[in-house]
Formats: structure tokens, sequence, C-alpha cells
């Protein structure tokens, strides 16, 4: 009986150290980890996705007659964020110049696809910024189409306001983190 006792006694405190030592689960966000959320250069630019524009200049990229003007294609290339207003989806003539010498990019490589990351400030709900994420994102896609991009080499996604670049809560912190982000695959 009192080896019976002990043996429950023991069973019980046994099963009490490896609960309490068995730690917590980690659970996997939904959200995808960034891989570089920070801007790298000077100007704001990334170098997420395309690693070598450099390697890329002139005519190869065809964007000649793309209304790229302020700068040399490759220049435009190493952009790959296109920035947008409060509360907007709408595409500003200065971003219109970016996403022109991206798709004459891709409609000279066809066999390159991208994604259109949508993105928000954190102003607004969840949803609503998921929802105007995704409109920032097909606005990008759409003007694409138009210059040629097929469908089929792009694909878009919103993270609303999930992936901020800049942490801070002021305007300026605000109009960085407003934008969609160009990823290039394969």
């Amino acid at each position: 009986m009192m080896k019976t006792i002990y043996s429950v006694g023991l069973v019980v405190l046994l099963s009490a150290t490896l609960v309490a030592c068995g730690g917590t689960k980690s659970v996997q966000e939904s959200v995808p980890p960034v891989q570089d959320a920070m801007p790298d250069n000077a100007d704001g630019s990334s170098t997420s996705g395309v690693t070598d524009v450099s390697a890329v200049q002139g005519s190869e990229l065809g964007v000649e007659g793309a209304g790229a003007t302020s700068g040399t294609a490759g220049d435009l290339l190493s952009k790959l964020q296109v920035y947008f207003d409060y509360d907007s989806s709408a595409i500003s003539d200065a971003s219109k110049q970016l996403i022109e010498a991206h798709a004459a990019y891709l409609v000279n490589n066809p066999g390159i696809t991208v994604m259109l990351e949508g993105n928000t400030d954190e102003r607004g709900t969840r949803e609503y910024n998921l929802a105007l994420g995704e409109r920032r994102a097909n606005a990008v896609a759409k003007l694409m189409q138009a210059l040629g991009v097929g469908a089929s080499n792009i694909q878009t996604v919103s993270y609303g306001e999930e992936r901020p670049v800049a942490l801070g809560q002021d305007e300026a912190s605000y109009a960085q983190n407003r934008r969609v982000e160009i990823v290039y695959g394969n």
C-alpha cells in the first residue's frame, strides 16, 4: 500500500516537472518574415528582390522609349518601391516612370516574374489597410499589364500595415510605409 502511494506521488511529481520544463510553443505568424525590411541605401531604396540591377544596363532593358527621363534605366530599376499618398491607390506621375521602366524590363524578359507587395501605414483598421494595400498592388499590376506585361508574370499580395519600414509615428515615417514593394522572382 505504501509502495503504491509513493509510486503515484513520484509519477505526479515527474509529470509536473515535465509540464513545467516543457517551455512554450512558438506560433508561426501568418505573415512570412521579411528578409530585408529596412532600406539599405541613402535614397531609401532596398536591396530586397533584385540584387544586381547594375549588371543589366541601357539598351538591354529596352526602356529608351518608356518615359525614363529622370535617370538611366538602371537607376529606375534599382528603385523597388512605388510610394502613395495617404489613403490613396492613385499612381503619381513620378511613380509611373518607375513602373514603366520595370514593365519594359519584364516585357523584354518574359521568363521573369514579379511580386507586388502592397503596404500601408498604421492608421486605419487592419481590414481596411489590407484592402488598401491590395488596391495599391492591383493598381501597379494593372498599369504593368497595360504596358504589355503578361498577367501570368505578375502576382500581388497585401500586407497592410504588417511590414513597416519606418517605425516612427510621424508623417515622414507614414509616407515611407505607404508603398508597393516590387520583388523579382525567376
